[in-house]
């Protein structure tokens, strides 16, 4: 049985005060920090790069799941593993034919590497990616902009994804979904497949934080 992992993005917290949020998810039982990482350019919105991750690393001893929703990913993995990152996810629409020289090069720099899709990608795109992969990441709303609603499609292409990996030996692979995961919703994403939960409105609005957690990973 696959462990749930629940990991709130910072990107729906107060960034007046990112590492005292950091700690409040991580008092609430957080599994993991997800960093939405967007560069302007492979999304509209810009957020933040590598010095924020460096800032919030001392706040908590959780592992930061840094996701680079930015071009040429490649050129940037190096200062997130400085900073601190355990975990950087790539586009395979922003990689392309290059998707499996970046996930190694993410790994040689003692990081966990995750391969992403967005909606419009058919999962199928991340299959190739699974004998690097120590992560898939299926998004579940466009990237960009938080508060989005699930895409229901998704259930789909979970189970597809879950799917393929055991019947390649990969039972215990981590898949993530991001976007739109509510305490309504978590029960039926874990079950099509899915096992880490992004989670920022649904954390950060939460009038009890460790509640919606601990509700999220059907506790």
């Amino acid at each position: 049985m696959l462990e749930t992992k629940i990991a709130p993005s910072i990107l729906a917290g107060n960034f007046s005060c990112v590492g005292e949020e950091v700690e409040r998810i991580t008092a609430s039982g957080a599994d993991l920090v997800h960093c939405d990482v967007m560069d302007g350019n492979f999304v509209p919105p810009i957020t933040f790069g590598a010095q924020m991750v460096q800032s919030i690393r001392p706040h908590t001893a959780l592992g930061l799941d840094c996701h680079l929703m930015v071009l040429h990913p490649e050129t940037h993995i190096e200062d997130f593993a400085r900073a601190g990152a355990d975990i950087i996810s790539v586009h395979v629409e922003a990689c392309g034919k290059k998707i499996l020289s970046v996930m190694r090069k993410i790994k040689e720099l003692g990081v966990r590497a995750c391969s992403v899709v967005n909606p419009e990608t058919p999962v199928e795109a991340l299959f190739d990616t699974v004998e690097e992969a120590d992560m898939l990441l299926v998004m579940s709303v466009h990237p960009g902009w938080g508060g989005q609603k699930f895409i229901p499609e998704t259930f789909e292409k979970l189970r597809r994804l879950r799917a393929f990996c055991i019947a390649n030996g990969k039972d215990e692979l981590d898949i993530e979904v991001d976007g739109g995961v509510t305490e309504e919703n978590a029960k039926s994403i874990l079950e099509a497949g899915a096992n880490v939960l992004v989670a920022g409105s649904a954390v950060f609005r939460a009038t009890d934080m460790r509640g919606t957690i601990s509700e999220l990973r059907g506790e």
